[in-house]
């Protein structure tokens, strides 16, 4: 670590997830543009997707999200595919405390190119593809 940084803050699990949720719509927009098929991505994402809605629901403490994320993971079918994606999700929360740019992004609504191209008929595209 270095010595002339300030000390850092300790965001809520709860706070970076939600933003990490606009953040994911913007993902899925980029998803749906790619000719190849989409399935996998749609699995990842919806599983991520699944993890954030209920961080935020259960408000974990910062101290105990990795245990929280453990736990969760566990007590899933297709363990491995969440544990997968929880830890996507623990790198991105370690990562808004560790790059202040990245935060300060999620903070501004994660804005993306990709997230505006996504059009307001979303589910009915969802049909479609």
């Amino acid at each position: 670590m270095i010595a002339d940084s300030p000390p850092s803050k300790t965001y809520r699990p709860a706070d970076v997830c939600r933003a990490l949720l606009a953040a994911l719509d913007a993902a899925d927009g980029r998803r749906k543009s790619r000719k190849r098929d989409q399935t996998p991505d749609a699995i990842g994402l919806a599983l991520k997707r699944e993890i954030l809605e209920q961080v935020i629901q259960e408000n974990p403490d910062a101290h105990s999200f990795e245990a929280w994320l453990l736990n969760y993971s566990q007590s899933r079918q297709s363990s491995g595919a969440v544990a997968a994606m929880a830890r996507a999700v623990l790198d991105e929360w370690r990562l808004a405390h560790a790059m202040g740019d990245f935060k300060a992004w999620l903070d501004r609504g994660a804005p993306s190119d990709d997230a505006s191209a996504v059009s307001p008929t979303r589910a009915g595209e969802d049909s479609k593809n």
